[in-house]
C-alpha cells in the first residue's frame, strides 16, 4: 500500500515542485524557505511551564517581542489547552482569553502575522476581526461544522490538523489500517471540503501526539514526504511533546535538545513550517539546514 502512495510522488515532480504561497489579507507570502511559528498559550495549564502566560499580559507581550526578534514568522495564540486531560474551556472563556491578546499584540506589532489556535468558528471569526491572519484548527473542522464555511468567508489561510475524536478521546483512537494512506485520505477529503467552502490556502498539520502512538509519531516524521503528494504546505509541531520526553524518560523542560534534533529531521524530510516554543533554537536549526541543503 505504501508503494502505491510513493509512486504518486514522482521523481520528476521533485525537480520542479509547485511554488507554495499564502494569500493573507491582500498580501502574497512565499514559503520558498521553511517558516517558524512561535507558540503563545494564553492558558493556565499548558503542558510546558515555560509557555504559560495566563493573565500576564506584560509577560506575553515581552515574549511576543522576543519571538519576533528571534525570527518567528507567525505568532500562534491559543486559549484552550488540547493536551490529554486538560480541563474543558467554555467558548466565552476562550474568547475572553484570546481576543484582547490578539488585539494588543497586533496594535504593538502591526506587521506580525498571527494565527489563532481554535476549533470553534465563533472564536476564529472574532479573532480574525481582532487582527488574526490565520486560523489554526486542531480538529480539521471535525469539532465545529461551521468552521469551513466561516474560514471561507473570512478569506484567510487555514491550518488543518489530523486528529481523531476529541482531545479527551484521541489517545484511544490510534488503530490504523495503513497510517500514511489513512491520513492521505483524511487530508484529501478535508482539502475538498475546504475548497468547496472557498478556502484558498490550506496548511496541513500531521498532528503529532494527536490520536497517534509514540512509534507512529516518529514514523510520520520519517515518512513526511508522502504528504507532498497533496501539494500543500506541511506543518510539524513536535516541540517538547511527550513523544520526546517519554522516549527519553525526562520532562518537557528538559526536551529542548531533542526537540532541535527532531526539527532538523522534519526539515530534511520536507516540513514547511515548524511550530515551536523556542524560536531562537529552531531558527539556528533552520540556518544550518539551509546551509547544508540549499
Amino acid at each position: 500500500m505504501i508503494k502505491d502512495i510513493q509512486s504518486i510522488y514522482k521523481t520528476e515532480d521533485n525537480l520542479f515542485p509547485p511554488k507554495k504561497t499564502l494569500q493573507i489579507k491582500g498580501k502574497l507570502f512565499c514559503l520558498d524557505k521553511p517558516w517558524i511559528m512561535g507558540i503563545l498559550n494564553v492558558t493556565p495549564d499548558s503542558f510546558f511551564s515555560g509557555n504559560r502566560f495566563y493573565m500576564d499580559r506584560a509577560a506575553l507581550e515581552d515574549k511576543a517581542a522576543e519571538m519576533l526578534e528571534e525570527g518567528t514568522n507567525i505568532l500562534d495564540i491559543g486559549g484552550y489547552s488540547s493536551r490529554p486531560g486538560a480541563a474543558e474551556v467554555s467558548e466565552k472563556s476562550e474568547l475572553d482569553r484570546v481576543i484582547p491578546v490578539i488585539s494588543s499584540i497586533k496594535k504593538s506589532f502591526p506587521n506580525a502575522l498571527i494565527s489563532v489556535d481554535t476549533f470553534r468558528h465563533k472564536v476564529a471569526k472574532e479573532a480574525v476581526q481582532a487582527g488574526a491572519d490565520i486560523v489554526n484548527d486542531i480538529s480539521g473542522g471535525g469539532l465545529d461544522e461551521r468552521m469551513f464555511e466561516t474560514v471561507g468567508e473570512l478569506a484567510v489561510p487555514y491550518i488543518c490538523m489530523h486528529m481523531r475524536g476529541t482531545p479527551s478521546t484521541m489517545q484511544k483512537l490510534t488503530d490504523y489500517g495503513d497510517l500514511e494512506k489513512d491520513m492521505l485520505e483524511y487530508f484529501s477529503l478535508k482539502l475538498e471540503r475546504c475548497h468547496q467552502a472557498g478556502i484558498k490556502d490550506v496548511i496541513l498539520d500531521i498532528g503529532l501526539g494527536f490520536s497517534k502512538t509514540l512509534e507512529q509519531n516518529y514514523r510520520l516524521i520519517k515518512n513526511l514526504t508522502y504528504f507532498k503528494t497533496l501539494q500543500s504546505p506541511i506543518l510539524v509541531g513536535a516541540s517538547r511533546k511527550s513523544m520526546i520526553y517519554k522516549l527519553l524518560e525526562s520532562t518537557p523542560e528538559e526536551s529542548l535538545n531533542a526537540t532541535t534534533a527532531l526539527h532538523m529531521a522534519a526539515l530534511i524530510n520536507g516540513a514547511d513550517i515548524l511550530r515551536v516554543h523556542d524560536v531562537k533554537e529552531a531558527n539556528e536549526a533552520l540556518t544550518i539546514y539551509k546551509q547544508l541543503y540549499n
